[in-house]
């Protein structure tokens, strides 16, 4: 189980290195460098020469190979946790993964087959940060931690917690779409200036473009209210779990660094790294709000994995019966 683990934290890192990737695709407008799909100009993908990945066509089809990897990759956990762990429901996420992972490689197919527009470019941003977050989770799901339920740690029965935990990140992830909406629809520069609104508060005028920049701004306020009061919480009532307190403690400091590369995406105009930046960091406040809500409510998963065990003790006993027999 632990060579699971590590795979599966490898897996995580891939398929952040695959958002990241996906960003710069988008940041330098080259999701349509290479205009055919799946082949590169005619190649088969692996067999593309290095020599003409230049331009836009360093970043689509790199993003190409790196969406293989990661492809082949999620075969290979879905088999390994299908062969060696006993959890049924475990098993089902690492079977959904891989159908996330086929359903993610045709969206960006379609994407260039219809010349990325924008409702299936934003639906292939928010998918893949689906599968990121199953990924995360299959990390979680698999590490010596969770099977020992972080040494044995009691139930937290905190009422409140749970709901922010549970809140948390169903925000943070509308938030990942606004954004994703704003990046395809070109509305990034919208509202030139920050943190003013058009030297204001509030936009003086009204278009398509600006209240989809409008909207992630206050989602932005609101995501940060909500973490500071996730992590005062923990922080406050729960001091002695560092199960909880980690994952609290890299949230805050994630939202913060967030904020200040959304700030610092309009300072330089939608700027390259900046702006791949913004994106790749939203993916992981998204995925450490996860991981700490999942700790929070261990509890549920207890009942299932007891009765895994309880089969597995009794198909034991059977077996044993029968050799005897």
């Amino acid at each position: 189980m632990p060579w699971l683990h590590h795979y599966t934290r490898l897996l995580a890192a891939a398929s952040l290195l695959l958002i990241t990737a996906g960003g710069l695709v988008t940041s330098t407008g080259s999701g349509l460098s290479v205009p055919d799909w799946p082949n590169t100009y005619g190649y088969f993908m692996f067999s593309f020469p290095l020599s003409k990945m230049v331009g836009g066509i360093f970043y689509e089809h790199g993003h190409r190979l790196i969406a293989s990897v990661v492809g082949l990759l999620t075969i290979g956990l879905a088999v390994w946790i299908s062969r060696i762990d006993r959890r049924r429901w475990v098993k089902r996420l690492g079977w959904t993964a891989l159908g996330a992972v086929i359903m993610q490689g045709m969206l960006g197919g379609l994407t260039v087959i219809y010349f990325l527009p924008p409702a299936i470019s934003i639906s292939h941003a928010g998918l893949a940060q689906l599968f990121f977050a199953l990924i995360v989770s299959l990390a979680i799901f698999t590490s010596k931690g969770w099977h020992s339920r972080y040494d044995h740690r009691p139930p937290l029965n905190d009422w409140i917690l749970s709901r922010l935990a549970l809140f948390t990140p169903l925000l943070i992830y509308v938030q990942i779409l606004v954004g994703a909406t704003m990046r395809h629809t070109d509305a990034g520069l919208a509202i030139p200036d920050f943190p003013l609104v058009f030297g204001g508060l509030w936009p003086p005028v009204w278009t398509a473009a600006i209240s989809i920049h409008f909207a992630h701004r206050i989602g932005a306020l609101l995501v940060a209210a909500v973490v500071c009061a996730t992590v005062g919480h923990v922080l406050y009532h729960h001091a002695s779990r560092r199960e909880l307190c980690r994952p609290a403690l890299l949230l805050s400091s994630l939202v913060l660094l967030q904020i200040a590369l959304g700030g610092w995406t309009i300072w330089s105009e939608k700027h390259v790294a900046v702006n791949t930046a913004h994106v790749a960091v939203g993916a992981l406040v998204w995925v450490t709000a996860l991981s700490l809500t999942l700790r929070v409510h261990r509890e549920w998963f207890v009942t299932e994995e007891q009765a895994q065990r309880h089969d597995a003790r009794l198909d034991a006993v059977a077996t044993h019966s029968e050799a005897q027999a």
